[in-house]
C-alpha cells in the first residue's frame, strides 16, 4: 500500500527537531532508519501528518570513548557498529549482535537509536542495552535526561520517551577487560526476529563468577532483564545445579505470545536454552 499524505521535515540539529515536535505534538513522528515506521506507515498502522527525518543531524552520529563510558549516537547504523574497532575492542557483543540484526541491507540503514527507542519487543539491542545497564539520553523542549534502558521499556511500542522528545545517544559503561559475553539468539530464518534470545555479560575471579547480567529478548511485550538469574550466577562457579536454577529464574519472567514462532510454552524453554548456551559461550570468553 501507499502511506497517506505527510509533510516531510529535514532538520539539522536536535533543537530543530525537537521544536517540531513540539509544534505538531502528536501529528509528528521522527524518522531515523524507517525500518519500523515506514512498513507501519504503509499499511495504515501509523498516519503521521509530519514525517521528521533524523538523517541531516549531524550530531546524531558516531561513536565516542569517554574512558568508563562509550556513548553512541542515535543515527549510528548498525552497519557502522560492527565496523567499529573501538566497540570490537571494548564492547565486543554489540558487534556480535549487529551481525544476527536482520541482513546487510537493512543494517546499512538501520540505527541503533531507531532500534531501541520504537519499543518493539522483538527489536535486539534493547535487551542488549538492559544487559549492559546502558542509559538513553533523551532531548526535549525543557533539555536533556537521562533514562536507564532497564527502566525505560513499558509495554509493547510504549517507553519513557514523551512525544517531543528525541533519544539522541546511547551511553554504556564498558564493561571490565576480559569480561566474558554472548549473545545467543534463535530465529526461523536469517533475518527474523527472534524466536527467543539471551545476552550474558560475566566476569570471572579465578573459577567464580563476580559478576554476572542476564537480559532477554522477544519473550515478554518488552526485553527483560533476569536480575534474579544474574544474582544466582554471580558468587557461583557455574556448577550445572546453579544454572539449571539460574535459567529457571529467567524462564519464569517470561510471557511470551503464542505465534508464528511456536507456542508460548516451547518459547519459554528456547528462552532458557538461549540462557543456557550464552552463558557457558560468556564463560569460555572470560577464560580465556
Amino acid at each position: 500500500m501507499i502511506p497517506g499524505e505527510f509533510t516531510y521535515h529535514r532538520p539539522s540539529s536536535v533543537a530543530e527537531a525537537v521544536a517540531i515536535l513540539v509544534s505538531h505534538g502528536d501529528e509528528a513522528r521522527p524518522l531515523s532508519g524507517g525500518h519500523s515506521l515506514i512498513p507501519m506507515m504503509k499499511l495504515r498502522m501509523a498516519a503521521p501528518e509530519h514525517l521528521v527525518d533524523l538523517a541531516g543531524i549531524a550530531d546524531l552520529k558516531g561513536i565516542s570513548d569517554g574512558g568508563a563510558t562509550i556513548s553512541i549516537g542515535a543515527m549510528t547504523t548498525q552497519n557502522e557498529l560492527i565496523g567499529s574497532d573501538l566497540l570490537t575492542q571494548k564492547l565486543p557483543i554489540i558487534r556480535e549482535t549487529s551481525l544476527l540484526i536482520a541482513d546487510p541491507q537493512i543494517r546499512y540503514m538501520g540505527t541503533l537509536g531507531g532500534n531501541v527507542a520504537n519499543g518493539d519487543p522483538g527489536n535486539d539491542m534493547p535487551g542488549l542495552m538492559q544487559c549492559l545497564n546502558a542509559s538513553y539520553v533523551l532531548a526535549g523542549p525543557d533539555g536533556e535526561r537521562e533514562v536507564a534502558a532497564r527502566e525505560f521499556y513499558e509495554a509493547a511500542y510504549f517507553t519513557a520517551l514523551a512525544p517531543e522528545e528525541l533519544l539522541t545517544a546511547v551511553k554504556i559503561p564498558v564493561p571490565a577487560a576480559g569480561h566474558g559475553y554472548a549473545y545467543e539468539k534463535l530465529k526461523r530464518k536469517v533475518g527474523d526476529y527472534a524466536t527467543a534470545a539471551a545476552a550474558v555479560i560475566l566476569t570471572m575471579d579465578g573459577g567464580t563468577v563476580s559478576s554476572c547480567s542476564i537480559a532477554l529478548t522477544n519473550v515478554a511485550d518488552t526485553p527483560l532483564f533476569a536480575s534474579d538469574a544474574s544474582d544466582i550466577i554471580t558468587g557461583s562457579t557455574l556448577d550445572s545445579a546453579t544454572v539449571d536454577r539460574a535459567v529457571a529464574a529467567a524462564e519464569a519472567i517470561t510471557e511470551p505470545a503464542s505465534d508464528g514462532r511456536g507456542p508460548a510454552e516451547y518459547r519459554t524453554k528456547m528462552a532458557g536454552i538461549m540462557v543456557r548456551r550464552a552463558l557457558a559461550r560468556a564463560a569460555e570468553r572470560a577464560n580465556g
